[in-house]
C-alpha cells in the first residue's frame, strides 16, 4: 500500500462498494500500488497468517479476522461470528471475496460456525486453490 493509506481511506470512504459502512472495499483502490494489486490477487498477503495457525491464534478455516473499527459497528446479530477462532479462508473467501457484502459475510460465518465438521474443512481448503488461482472477487 501507499504511504498514508489511513489518511487516503478517510478521503474516500464516500466510494466504498460495500454500502452498509462496516467493511470497506472498492475496486481499483488508489491506496494499493500495482505489485501489491497482484499480492492481494493472489493471496499472498495472506501468508504471514500461518505463523499465527501455527500459535494457535488462528485456524486455516473460520470466519475471517475483523479490524476493530469493523467490531465497533458491529449489531448483536454480527457479534456471534467472533464466536469460532479466526480462519486464513472461510466460506465467503470461496464464493466471492470481496464481492460478497458485510450482511453476506456475516450470514456464511454464521453458517459455517454452526455447521462445522472436519469434511467441512477440508471442502474450504480445497476450493481455497481454485479461488486464489483466478483470483475472483479479489480487489
Amino acid at each position: 500500500m501507499v504511504l498514508n493509506a489511513d489518511k487516503i481511506k478517510n478521503d474516500i470512504l464516500d466510494k466504498n462498494q460495500h454500502k452498509d459502512g462496516v467493511t470497506f472495499k472498492i475496486k481499483n483502490d488508489p491506496r494499493i500500488t500495482k505489485p501489491g494489486k497482484w499480492i492481494r490477487k493472489l493471496s499472498i498477503d495472506e501468508f504471514p497468517q500461518f505463523v499465527n495457525v501455527l500459535k494457535g491464534e488462528m485456524s486455516l478455516v473460520g470466519p475471517r479476522p475483523p479490524v476493530p473499527r469493523e467490531v465497533a459497528l458491529y449489531g448483536a446479530r454480527h457479534l456471534r461470528r467472533l464466536q469460532a477462532k479466526p480462519g486464513i479462508t472461510c466460506l465467503w473467501q470461496i464464493g466471492g471475496r470481496s464481492e460478497i457484502d458485510f450482511e453476506g459475510q456475516v450470514r456464511l460465518d454464521l453458517e459455517y460456525i454452526h455447521s462445522q465438521s472436519l469434511l467441512k474443512d477440508i471442502k474450504i481448503i480445497l476450493k481455497t486453490i481454485p479461488a486464489i488461482l483466478f483470483g475472483k472477487g479479489a480487489y
